[in-house]
């Protein structure tokens, strides 16, 4: 783990961009550096790392105190904030004082494994143990809970400090010490005779509890409720339900019962030649236990509310691009497909991201997106290039603040962007998931964003002149930055590359 010790203030006004610096990383190895702990797992063997390291799900829990990663290994890995130990009370303090705060700084807290690789005999199917996502349900006394789930089950985690127990040294009786400081007590062999006199006292070892130590117990697993490969897990706001979902259903589920679980959207149609898309994400509202959407292959998003019915057939809105009258080619429909989505912690703004683009929708507004960020617009020639080599149906994740006013997402060669997603924000940033975020001085093509609404709301991003072939053929395609996530309360953003966790702030 390495950190950075400077020390700054929030910038007074939300709307400045922010300039970001590396705070933190865990399971980087530098040449020549001498490794302690590698990938993020103190139990690793030093200086070798493999595919099962690699990070696949990045999740704070809603204080922000807590950081959870999952691994293709099927390994769930705990970071807990060391600067934030005075408790929220001194930290408003701080801040009424206008004293300049530290950036969020984490420590590794423990691990446990969460899945492991199964077979599936009736299918004839490997299941494998990577965890896909992870989510935080609320906490409850001084424990933290969590889903995890893969292709098949969802597992749901309670972590809590527990008292190592310790046997304490017996207390020597002081008149029986040596000169060397050794005890000078009687000995009895097994059957053996007690010594001349007896044995003045009998003094036995006391058990006391000393150290915490975090132990993470699974509560429940849901399984065998899904016939396709989960691609999304949301808690409910209520703290007692949350949904599953894989390509062609929604499931909802109570924590407390693992049998049994309600299908409550079902895509399937009668014949599956007649399948036209399939659901790639769905997400709880934030405030609103009754109300969700997920998004489809065809890049449109549905909001729908659980009162209505109880099997979700129809919604109560839908959020598409307008079709416009341009050509459509074989790979339209491809790079439509909605990877994810993100509600705003206030609950009215929804962003999505397909493979091209980042989309932020208002839900009290179905024409069309509030604004349109180009990510991958400089790779529109690549695109026979990228559908060769698969990378065409990668799936990079999307984050945003919690005040909502930016938003992050990924890219190739192990490049973010953050964007600013307020009215008249004009910030966009590039940078690299190294300890240098902004040494890459060749910038991403991108044309000025698209905004739709009937307000009028003046969102551009100014043009750069650097060439496209010239960049997007620099492109590093292997190495992908997917996950990341944003700190709920804070401007600091976690973010994998390959096996390593790194963490910036502003």
């Amino acid at each position: 783990m390495n950190g950075d010790d400077d020390v700054v203030a929030a910038p007074a006004d939300p709307s400045l961009p922010l300039e970001w610096r590396f705070s933190q990383v865990f399971g980087e190895r530098s040449a020549g550096e001498e490794v302690h702990e590698v990938g993020i797992s103190q139990n690793r063997v030093a200086g070798v790392s493999s595919a099962v390291d690699v990070i696949s799900a990045i999740e704070f829990d809603h204080s922000g105190d807590h950081l959870a990663t999952g691994d293709r290994g099927g390994r769930v890995v705990l970071f807990e904030r060391t600067d934030a130990k005075n408790g929220s009370g001194a930290r408003r303090d701080l801040e009424e004082t206008d004293y300049p705060l530290s950036h969020p700084e984490f420590r590794y807290k423990t691990e446990f494994q969460s899945h492991d690789p199964e077979f599936d005999y009736l299918k004839s199917l490997e299941i494998e143990e990577k965890i896909n996502k992870i989510r935080w349900s609320q906490r409850a006394n001084g424990a933290l809970f969590l889903l995890s789930t893969n292709d098949k089950t969802i597992k749901y985690w309670k972590i809590q400090d527990r008292k190592i127990k310790k046997i304490c040294d017996i207390n020597p009786d002081p008149s029986r010490t040596r000169e060397n400081g050794t005890i000078a007590s009687p000995c009895l062999l097994n059957g053996g005779a007690p010594p001349p006199g007896g044995i003045s006292s009998l003094r036995l070892p006391v058990v006391t509890s000393h150290e915490l130590s975090p132990v993470a117990k699974c509560r429940r697993v849901y399984s065998h409720a899904h016939d396709y490969h989960i691609n999304s897990i949301s808690t409910n706001s209520d703290g007692e339900t949350f949904i599953s979902a894989d390509d062609l259903r929604i499931n909802l589920w109570n924590l407390e019962v693992s049998d049994q679980s309600f299908n409550i959207v079902d895509v399937k149609p009668s014949k599956m030649e007649d399948l036209s898309e399939v659901i790639t994400a769905a997400e709880f509202h934030p405030t609103y236990c009754n109300m969700l959407a997920y998004s489809s292959s065809k890049g449109s998003i549905r909001l729908i509310d659980l009162r209505q019915s109880a099997l979700c057939d129809s919604h109560s809105k839908l959020f598409e691009e307008p079709e416009t009258a341009g050509p459509k080619s074989f790979f339209t429909e491809i790079i439509a497909s909605v990877s994810d989505i993100k509600f705003a912690r206030e609950g009215r703004y929804l962003l999505s991201r397909d493979y091209m683009s980042l989309k932020l929708w208002d839900i009290n507004m179905d024409s069309g997106p509030v604004a349109t960020f180009q990510v991958h617009e400089h790779l529109k020639p690549k695109l026979c290039d990228l559908y060769e080599n698969d990378s065409i149906f990668d799936k990079f994740e999307c984050c945003i603040s919690g005040n909502a006013t930016r938003a992050a997402t990924g890219s190739y060669s192990n490049l973010f962007r953050v964007f600013g997603v307020t009215p008249g924000s004009t910030e966009s940033a590039t940078l690299e998931a190294s300890r240098t975020p902004t040494r890459r001085h060749v910038p991403i093509p991108s044309r000025p964003s698209r905004v739709l609404s009937s307000v009028t709301r003046a969102v551009s991003r100014g043009s750069e002149s650097t060439g496209v072939d010239g960049y997007s053929n620099s492109l590093d395609y292997s190495t992908k930055l997917l996950h990341l996530a944003w700190h709920p309360s804070e401007n600091a953003i976690a973010c994998a590359a390959a096996n390593s966790l790194y963490m910036y702030y502003a």
